[in-house]
């Protein structure tokens, strides 16, 4: 019996060591390449966020006759669907290949994201980003499963962070390519530029990539749970960015609040009954695993909320045009991917808790700096440009870290639900601040005071970012005393 239990083991490892290799490739070749065809197509999905917040006046622009609450459904309807398939789709990678999940993504997010380019109202173009954010649920988990599997134990903290940097390299980039193109081509670029990327992705994926051996355990897809939790997470989101809406009263926006937090807690109950939940809450049992995704929720939040104020600033109280602002915002980010390979390799040392800790810390300066110092007369190097460097370290710090120590303690069957769950939480606190930052800034004359309570509510999510990583632990067993 024992040693069937052996040999058992031993082809589950190496079905996973398998996992990402291509079909001609000895036991010594690198995964480097595998990891860089996985990372493209993540790469697709955070430039595309990003692009689209520098794309938020030139819709309200090309589509007059639409608020600036029917624009921000293009980013948030995106953005609920995308959290919410993000877990089954990494059950979907775990029981049914990860390769064929994540090219049927690849597959689905540029056909989607044809369709955003050739929308000709605002409700053609939130219907293409649905099917578009269905795409990147699929392949974002299948993605980082492969990555995860593709590499030994000991070097996955540095692929993680690694990983999540080249989110963050998208995010620098985004911005100023944006606007760039959007300027010189119109919006529909925002969404064409996929095409030729993602096709290279596709192309080599289907080569390079090997089938992981599927899970003999099928899940079903709790449908139920999907759709509690997206009327949860969409009244909230309506509530909020309707806020002072004319045509909605504020005992509809009441209700329509109370009921997104109670569809929250009737999703609560369900996972606990459910056989096959969409969110196993076991997960949750694990101290380090539950405190990261709560504060996973509030800095997603805050991410949201400072970068979609950059362009509201510049463009409203500078009065930068588009390619100036996207220009002006990008230093910042291209600080996230060097701090996150730092911080990447010093955690497999010392835990993730310290960058946590310090980088929350140093985005709640930034919000404080953003506070204080910028005033109505434009002075980016002396006004602008030390606090956009402090919150690209901080990025760089916290939000590569939060993915890492999510999957640090995880078994490698649940990698990909597990980062899933994670990349959700953080897609709903993305939904939640992009809300926020419309309700109080998305009107049409801004004032520097209308920036205040903002950056104040910023700061606050960023300190308790920091308070709720204290209690995580991912420090290295040998080193703990």
């Amino acid at each position: 019996m024992k040693t069937e239990k052996t040999t058992a083991q031993d082809a589950d490892t190496n079905a996973e060591s398998k996992t990402a290799l291509a079909p001609t490739a000895s036991a010594q070749t690198s995964p480097w390449p595998v990891f860089w065809v996985a990372s493209i197509a993540t790469f697709l999905v955070s430039l595309d966020t990003t692009m689209l917040f520098a794309a938020f006046d030139p819709l309200r622009h090309a589509f007059p006759t639409a608020t600036s609450a029917d624009i921000s459904w293009v980013l948030n309807a995106y953005t609920v669907v995308y959290a919410t398939m993000l877990i089954p789709a990494g059950g979907l990678a775990d029981t049914h290949g990860r390769k064929r999940v994540f090219l049927m993504g690849v597959a689905l997010f540029l056909t989607a994201s044809a369709a955003c380019g050739l929308a000709g109202n605002v409700s053609w173009l939130t219907a293409a980003r649905v099917l578009q954010a269905i795409g990147a649920a699929l392949l974002t988990p299948a993605s980082l499963s492969i990555v995860l599997a593709a590499f030994p134990q000991n070097k996955r903290a540095v692929v993680v962070s690694l990983w999540g940097a080249v989110g963050g390299l998208a995010a620098a980039v985004g911005p100023s390519a944006g606007s760039y193109v959007i300027d010189h081509f119109g919006w529909p670029w925002a969404f064409y530029i996929n095409l030729p990327i993602g096709g290279f992705a596709l192309w080599r994926g289907a080569s390079l990539i090997t089938e992981s051996v599927p899970s003999s355990e099928r899940r079903r897809v709790d449908v139920v749970g999907m759709a509690l939790l997206m009327l949860a997470v969409g009244a909230i989101t309506l509530a909020i960015v309707e806020f002072e809406a004319p045509n909605w009263s504020s005992t509809e926006l009441t209700a329509m609040g109370v009921t997104g937090l109670m569809a929250s807690l009737v999703f609560v109950a369900w996972a606990r009954r459910a056989a096959n939940p969409l969110v196993d809450l076991a997960l949750f049992q694990h101290r380090t695993y539950r405190y990261i995704n709560l504060a996973t929720l509030t800095f997603g939040t805050a991410f949201s909320m400072m970068f979609l104020t950059f362009f509201f600033y510049v463009m409203n109280i500078w009065h930068y045009s588009l390619p100036q602002a996207g220009l002006a915002v990008t230093p910042g980010p291209l600080m996230v991917m060097p701090t996150a390979i730092v911080t990447g390799r010093l955690a497999t040392r010392l835990g993730h808790r310290p960058f946590l800790v310090g980088g929350s810390l140093l985005y709640a300066l930034s919000s404080l700096w953003f506070l204080i110092v910028p005033g109505l007369e434009s002075n980016y190097l002396l006004h602008w440009l030390p606090g956009l460097i402090m919150s690209g370290i901080a990025v760089g710090l916290v939000l590569p870290s939060l993915s890492a120590a999510a999957v640090n303690r995880l078994p490698i069957a649940h990698y990909a639900v597990g980062s899933a769950v994670n990349q959700a939480t953080r897609q709903i606190g993305s939904v939640l601040g992009v809300a926020l930052t419309v309700a109080l800034l998305g009107h049409a004359t801004l004032q520097r005071a209308d920036f205040n309570a903002l950056y104040l509510l910023h700061g606050a999510l960023a300190l308790l970012t920091g308070l709720l990583c204290l209690p995580v632990d991912t420090r290295p067993q040998n080193s703990k005393s």
